[in-house]
This record gives C-alpha cells, sequence and structure tokens, in this order.
C-alpha cells in the first residue's frame, strides 16, 4: 500500500513565498535530468537551453476568475465567503463557503450591498454547496467588480496586482486558482521559443476543487479526485502528435497540462481531441503516454501534485530534490520557484 504519509517533507514556513517575484522570468529554476539524477541550479530565464526545435511546449490557457466572494448573511449580518469552483448552470455554481454550519440550503447571502445576492440550494458531496445567484446586470461584470483573486490560503500577504495570478497566455475564464507553473512566463521568453521552432500548444483544464482538497485517506488508492473540465482541440493534437512522431518532446507546463493531455492520450501514445470532465489522478507506477518533459513549481507535502511529479521520476528521487531544494532556500508554492524535469 503506497500511504499518504509517504509523501511528507518538512518545510521551513519562511520558504512559502508570499509575493510573485518581478520581473515574473527571474524566479529560480532547478533542473532536473533523470537520465543521469543530475541537478543543475539556474533560473527561469535559462529555460530555451533545454528546449530544441521539434519539441512542443503544451500550456494551460485557463483564466482565473475573481471567484472570492466575501459578504454576510441576510438574517443575521455574520461575515461569510463563497469561493466559487464551478458553473453548472448559468446562475447555479458549486462552491465552498465559509463558515459552513451557518450557511445551509434556503439561506441567503449578499455582496456588494445586494448589488448580487446567493442563495444556498443544497450540500454537495464534498461538503460544498450549490447556490444560486440573484442580480440584475452581467454578473461577470459583477464579480470583477466584487470578487477576489482566490488566493491560496497559505498566501497571506494582498496581492498588489491581480494580473500576477493569471499567466501572461491565460485565455479562457474559468479556474479558481491558477495553473502557477505558467506564472513564470513573459510574452519575450514566449517569442523567444517559437523563434527557436518550438511550437506552443494550448489545451485547457479549469481548476478546481481537486486544488483545495487535501489527500484525506492513509491508502492514496482510495482518494477520489473531484471532476475538472478539459478541453484539447483537433489543431492541437495533430500538432502534439505530429511533433513526437518526428522525435520531438512534449514539454508540460503545469501538472494541469499534463492531466489534460494524459486524460486524453491513448496506450500508443496517441494524443486524441476531446472535450469533457477528467478525474485522473496519476500516482507513482503510471507511466506518462504524452508527456515527454515537466516544467512545474514545488508542491505541498502529501498532495496529488506531489504524487503526479513522482509518477515521472520515483518518490524517493523527488524527496531527495525536495531535500535540495530546502536547503537551497528556494521558494516553495504558488509564488515561489519551478523545477524543469527532463
Amino acid at each position: 500500500m503506497v500511504k499518504t504519509s509517504d509523501f511528507y517533507y518538512d518545510l521551513p514556513q519562511e520558504l512559502i513565498a508570499q509575493t510573485p517575484i518581478e520581473p515574473r522570468d527571474h524566479s529560480r529554476m532547478l533542473v532536473y535530468h533523470r537520465e543521469d539524477q543530475s541537478i543543475e541550479h539556474l533560473h527561469f530565464y535559462d529555460l530555451p537551453r533545454f528546449l530544441q526545435k521539434g519539441d512542443v511546449l503544451a500550456v494551460n490557457e485557463t483564466k482565473v476568475i475573481p471567484a472570492r466572494l466575501l459578504g454576510v448573511k441576510e438574517e443575521t449580518g455574520v461575515p461569510v465567503e463563497i469561493l466559487l469552483l464551478k458553473r453548472k448552470e448559468k446562475d447555479v455554481w458549486e462552491a465552498i463557503v465559509r463558515p459552513g454550519r451557518r450557511l445551509m440550503p434556503g439561506v441567503f447571502c449578499s455582496f456588494g450591498d445586494g448589488l448580487l445576492r446567493a442563495e444556498i440550494l443544497s450540500t454537495t458531496e464534498d461538503g460544498g454547496r450549490m447556490v444560486r445567484f440573484h442580480y440584475e446586470g452581467v454578473f461577470e461584470e459583477l464579480l470583477d467588480q466584487l470578487g477576489q483573486m482566490p488566493l491560496p490560503p497559505y498566501i497571506h500577504e494582498k496581492l498588489q496586482d491581480p494580473s500576477r495570478y493569471q499567466t501572461v497566455y491565460a485565455k479562457q475564464e474559468g479556474s479558481a486558482a491558477a495553473p502557477t507553473a505558467g506564472l513564470h512566463f513573459t510574452p519575450e521568453i514566449l517569442d523567444k521559443i517559437q523563434q527557436m521552432g518550438v511550437d506552443i500548444a494550448p489545451v485547457l483544464l479549469h481548476v478546481g476543487l481537486g486544488t483545495f482538497r487535501p489527500v484525506k485517506v492513509d491508502d492514496i488508492s482510495k482518494h477520489h479526485m473531484h471532476v475538472e473540465h478539459y478541453e484539447v482541440h483537433q489543431e492541437i493534437a495533430d500538432q502534439i502528435n505530429a511533433a513526437r512522431q518526428a522525435g520531438g518532446r512534449c514539454v508540460c507546463v503545469g501538472t494541469t497540462s499534463v492531466r489534460t493531455l494524459e486524460s486524453v492520450t491513448g496506450t500508443d501514445g496517441i494524443v486524441k481531441a476531446g472535450c469533457g470532465e477528467t478525474d485522473i489522478f496519476i500516482t507513482p507506477g503510471y507511466q506518462m503516454r504524452a508527456t515527454d518533459a515537466l516544467l512545474t513549481n514545488f508542491h505541498l507535502p502529501e498532495s496529488t501534485l506531489l504524487m503526479l511529479v513522482s509518477a515521472m521520476m520515483g518518490r524517493d528521487e523527488v524527496l531527495r530534490i525536495y531535500q535540495e531544494a530546502v536547503k537551497m532556500q528556494y521558494r516553495f508554492f504558488s509564488f515561489g520557484d519551478c523545477m524543469l524535469i527532463l
């Protein structure tokens, strides 16, 4: 049995990055070569050195919505928080609410002095809520006006510039969290990479509850991922297949790109176009089908993301590399540094 505790490591609190590095591409980058298990300590702007003509870079073009709403319970004026996860119908969303014990079906909450009202409809299996919104005007405009960026709970500093929690290539709104490995890119680096003959392949995975949900079981095989919406268009599937068949590599930017492509790739290694919901849970022993290399941030202990990275390089190696990153004072988690696995 593979245990959740097998993926624990000690992390000093001061290494949890509270603010993004400026400029974006000056974050540090640990490069790990699987062939000989060697490590290099560089910076993200060195990334083009490790790409070559014919490679394809898979990026998740999801855009984070200002999904965190702070308001009051209408009957009592008690402060409440609603975090939007996924739109189910036009005005019905799946959400996480706080305080949960006060926000039961039938309760109404108010945001922006009543500009936006939320009706709690029901409780979900995961302890979340289905919420219907009541308003006049355009919901997205009200959300932009009243909502906040849904930063992870381990970030305590206020984000001065909301755009720093978006990738520079974010296009399709729908995520409750950023695909953080992409935060290091600048338009200039993307241009340089393309001029080298590396194709950019946008895919889509709207990040939802799976990102926030800790593994609460001892046996990781009993953990169930929450479903998240993905899209891979035919021309992108063709682009990745052609590159790999010609000897190029598919370099995934972030675990969300990995989960998207592994969800639509057969055992023959052929990427297929698709649109739907995925709950793929990648753990050690899984053989990657479409992912040849991975750029990723440093992840929380005992998280599903750490387990995914362990599938690429082995749990013992991951823990060794993380120990090295701690020793070298890398910055961890969403606004932290990154690792390139080759």
